[in-house]
């Protein structure tokens, strides 16, 4: 995609320099399918996550709980409370006692510290469950919530205790108690 988007950059320019300097550019040629041409890795497997996603969603439709539900599950004993969003905004405000782990940061190796126990409950949330409050929670299309990926990579780390909160809540509003340093003290 970025070749793409280059080679348009370069046949604009390319153009208004021939144009401008009274010469017509030639026609550029489209860019060969550059994935052909790539070498295959075995750390990228783009179809196997495709299949995934299907399972996962099947998976994830009965595990969306309402704030309350989401409250009472937080409470009881080893339930944990995961925050995928940057450091900056958890710091910001977050659901009191959830754990900070960035979706850039979710590894082979900080998944074995942080969650090693695959069976554990985690109950997540992201930027768009809340409104009204954008500098801490900054809304994503909802094609691309944070929910959606941290669900997914979660249960293709082998979690399928997983829940997420289902409802958008302003903060100001919400029964969750939060912590951050946005928090009135």
């Amino acid at each position: 995609m970025k070749y793409v988007a280059l080679a348009l950059l370069l046949a604009a320019v390319h153009s208004f320099i021939g144009t401008s300097a009274g010469s017509k550019a030639p026609p550029v040629k489209p860019l060969q399918n550059q994935q052909q041409a790539a070498p295959p890795n075995p750390n990228i497997d783009m179809d196997a996550y495709v299949r995934s996603v299907e399972e996962v969603a099947k998976h994830r439709e009965k595990r969306r709980l309402t704030e309350d539900d989401f409250i009472k599950m937080s409470g009881e004993d080893g339930t944990i409370v995961l925050d995928a969003r940057s450091k900056d905004k958890y710091d910001l405000l977050h659901i009191k006692g959830a754990i900070h782990l960035s979706f850039p940061d979710i590894t082979i190796e900080s998944m074995k510290t942080t969650l090693p126990d695959k069976k554990v409950c985690i109950l997540i949330y992201c930027n768009n469950n809340f409104k009204n409050s954008e500098l801490p929670f900054p809304p994503k299309p909802s094609i691309a919530s944070l929910n959606i990926s941290t669900y997914i990579t979660l249960y293709n780390y082998g979690y399928r205790n997983v829940y997420e909160l289902g409802p958008q809540i302003d903060p100001v509003k919400s029964k969750l108690r939060f912590e951050g340093t946005m928090v009135a003290k």
